[in-house]
């Protein structure tokens, strides 16, 4: 997987496309990833005990094609190259060679 929890990305097609956001939760077995403030809807929620009721705006998940990675260095979004250091693999910037994973 080349984006994980936690990863500034920028949308690139859609209502949100040029947005930048933090990835909130990665699904491997759809491919696909919820964003932080994109793709939202607005649902309507019945009450329950935990909750009022109401109309509630929901991120939605997103294909993970439509998300760029962006490099913590140079600010901009770029493809990822992996390799390994210190026998762990990490994730390099193809723009600036900078390591993304903390080692």
């Amino acid at each position: 997987m080349s984006i994980r929890k936690g990863d500034n990305v920028v949308v690139l097609s859609g209502k949100d496309r040029g947005k930048k956001g933090k990835v909130m939760r990665v699904i491997p077995q759809s491919n696909r990833v919820v964003v932080e403030r994109m793709n939202v809807v607005k649902k309507h929620q019945r009450p329950s005990r935990n909750f009022p009721g109401g109309i509630i705006e929901k991120s939605l998940s997103m294909p993970m094609g439509k998300v760029m990675l962006v490099c913590p260095r140079c600010s901009e979004p770029t493809r990822i190259r992996k390799t390994r250091v210190e026998d762990k693999s990490v994730r390099l910037c193809v723009k600036c060679e900078e390591i993304i994973d903390k080692v």
